[in-house]
């Protein structure tokens, strides 16, 4: 089944629905630096820098690194959203300098590919420590979702999706072999939870149908 992310919330009633439907966490580095006692990912925080129309914090991720990177089931290594091949340089960059971290020698980092990207592009990064983030404008994201997922598979990497926020995109991830997705909706709204986990649910059937049929 595909593990299901939601961005951080504080909202007592909210985290619990989300620990009883076994959902996890996806902290950023630009928001509160608290896991709520859940599992969780660690995202860089250059989406709400983009949102805010701020260069990357390097601050705000180190100081994210250095509390909750060692623990994180994995690390979205800093990017530049919407900034295609400078973005994988830049990450090329971040990538060689968290590496050589002690305290990380464990962690595992994903790359995150967007527009201008193609599997070519990151194939001799991956490794099973290093897989793939796919961001993006949506179009973009679900018209290669799945040749991310094959690619990051083939080096025993894991693949992940950024922003998923409705059931028919969770099914099309599922459709897709992705490994995981984020989306903040149910972080934000506890009513949103059920219509969505029971879409990974069935789509955990519903892909493995599809690739069934698809080889």
């Amino acid at each position: 089944m595909m593990i299901a992310y939601a961005s951080r919330t504080g909202t007592r009633r909210n985290l619990d629905a989300l620990r009883a439907a076994g959902w996890r966490l996806m902290v950023s580095a630009r928001g509160v630096l608290r896991t709520e006692g859940f599992r969780y990912a660690l995202d860089n925080g250059a989406w709400t820098s983009f949102q805010r129309g701020e260069p990357f914090h390097v601050a705000a991720f180190e100081r994210a690194v250095a509390r909750l990177g060692a623990d994180a089931d994995w690390i979205v290594v800093p990017d530049i959203v919407m900034g295609g091949l400078a973005s994988l340089q830049f990450s090329r960059g971040w990538l060689d300098r968290l590496r050589r971290r002690r305290t990380l020698s464990g962690a595992t980092f994903l790359i995150a590919v967007q527009n201008g990207m193609k599997p070519g592009h990151v194939r001799s990064l991956l490794g099973p420590q290093e897989g793939v983030f796919v961001g993006g404008d949506t179009r973009w994201k679900l018209a290669t979702m799945t040749q991310w997922a094959r690619v990051a598979h083939a080096h025993g990497a894991i693949c992940h999706v950024g922003r998923v926020n409705s059931a028919r995109r969770i099914s099309l991830c599922a459709a897709a072999d992705i490994d995981s997705f984020d989306g903040s909706g149910v972080s934000r709204f506890a009513s949103a939870l059920p219509p969505l986990d029971l879409a990974r649910r069935q789509g955990d059937v519903e892909g493995w149908l599809a690739r069934r049929i698809l080889r």
